[in-house]
């Protein structure tokens, strides 16, 4: 058996480092080691991608294979098979011969198996008066039966691999219908929402998973759809409540103003100036409470909480206890935000007024995020009230390239 050494290619093909790497790695199997050559094969197949072959590829090994006597390689018999190329040739399904000498070089280069080139290039044998085979050259099969645990961990790490892109493909496509039907529902069925808005976040988290994704990609669109199914049900569920809650309007009264006292409190002017431009302080606190009543006694019309939270990170810093879980924690946060922004109440309150609280909260988050490159954050909110209240700003292009930037950092920094 010829095993344990480099051996170097016959006539004009090349030796490479590599080769002389990939024979040195190669350790002499344990003398009394059997493998099952077709269990090995099967391996193979599993994990062809990982070993960079392909079909054809594999079809020459299973050719070699046959021309090795044994169901167990053996290296005590010796593991050098020589059959002429014509034999290969039929034995692999009539491949041509440009075709056989391509994939054994790619069988060679995979480490799957060995040249031992006679000194003529001919594949021959040299046997005892016994018949017994004493020198062989051909191909050695000895790196199948030395990586035969390696091959058979592989294949079974890319079957595992090949079940969680099934499962996650499959989540995805429930996930997918869930979504796709809830917004058809509550459109035909007229349940109050912004839901232009969420088709748009739903076509939009489509659109950007490829049309041959990988398995990250897909759980990466598995994770933001599943946002977006908890963001719409979440709409429906303050539907509900909000219809029982107009059974009792005494009750929705008293939590109206329970819930708006910290931002009637924000909203108050704090020094002269702003005493000044707001002289009548009763008009401009109703007007705000108004506008909270109104976001209380109708569902949350802004884009899909989670959606906000992935374009806008740094928000949930100022939410209790540093994270920001429902849509009153982050108009909360926004009155805080705002005012460490430097942002007076009644450009705040104009922007409520435009806007919906909600969606200015929103702003105010985008803003936030953008901090280091606007100079008056209250002038740049001023600017998008009037734009807002002339038709000509909507927050979702906004959003969505924070999150696209957002994703981009995040990206690079993995």
């Amino acid at each position: 058996m010829q095993t344990g050494h480099v051996t170097t290619p016959f006539g004009r093909r090349p030796m490479s480092l590599a080769l002389v790497r990939g024979q040195m790695a190669i350790e002499s199997p344990d003398p009394d080691a059997r493998v099952e050559k077709w269990k090995v094969f099967r391996d193979v197949c599993e994990a062809r991608e990982r070993l960079g072959i392909q079909d054809r590829a594999l079809a020459v090994l299973d050719a070699l294979l046959t021309f090795y006597p044994d169901v167990k390689l053996d290296s005590n018999r010796g593991l050098v098979v020589f059959p002429s190329n014509a034999q290969l040739s039929l034995r692999a399904h009539g491949i041509t011969e440009t075709t056989l000498r391509r994939q054994l070089a790619a069988l060679v280069d995979a480490g799957l198996i060995l040249r031992r080139d006679s000194p003529n290039g001919k594949r021959y044998a040299h046997r005892n008066r016994e018949g017994e085979v004493e020198q062989a050259y051909g191909f050695d099969l000895t790196p199948l039966m030395a990586r035969a645990r390696e091959l058979a961990l592989m294949a079974q790490e890319v079957a595992a691999e090949r079940a969680r892109f099934r499962r996650a493909k499959e989540a995805l496509t429930i996930c997918r219908r869930d979504v796709r039907k809830l917004i058809s529902a509550a459109v035909e069925e007229g349940a109050a929402g912004d839901w232009a808005e969420v088709e748009a976040a739903y076509v939009d988290i489509l659109v950007r998973l490829p049309r041959y994704a990988s398995r990250a990609q897909v759980e990466l669109t598995l994770d933001e759809m599943e946002l977006l199914r908890e963001e719409v049900l979440n709409i429906l569920e303050m539907q509900f409540k909000t219809e029982n809650m107009h059974g009792n309007a005494v009750q929705i009264d008293r939590h109206i103003q329970n819930s708006n006292t910290e931002l009637i409190n924000e909203f108050e002017p704090s020094s002269r100036n702003e005493q000044d431009e707001n002289p009548v302080q009763e008009t401009h606190t109703t007007s705000v409470t108004q506008g909270q009543g109104k976001a209380r006694s109708e569902p949350i019309k802004a884009f899909p909480l989670g959606m906000v939270l992935r374009a806008c990170p740094q928000i949930a810093d100022y939410g209790p206890g540093g994270r920001i879980e429902h849509w009153r924690e982050l108009m909360t946060a926004a009155v805080v935000v705002r005012s460490m922004l430097g942002v007076s109440p009644s450009a705040y309150e104009d922007a409520c007024g435009a806007m919906g609280p909600e969606s200015a909260a929103v702003a105010i988050a985008c803003i936030l995020e953008r901090s280091n490159f606007i100079t008056s954050a209250g002038g740049y909110l001023r600017d998008l009230t009037r734009r807002s209240q002339r038709g000509e700003f909507s927050l979702g292009p906004m959003l969505m390239a924070l999150m696209k930037a957002n994703d981009g950092r995040n990206q690079r920094s993995a």
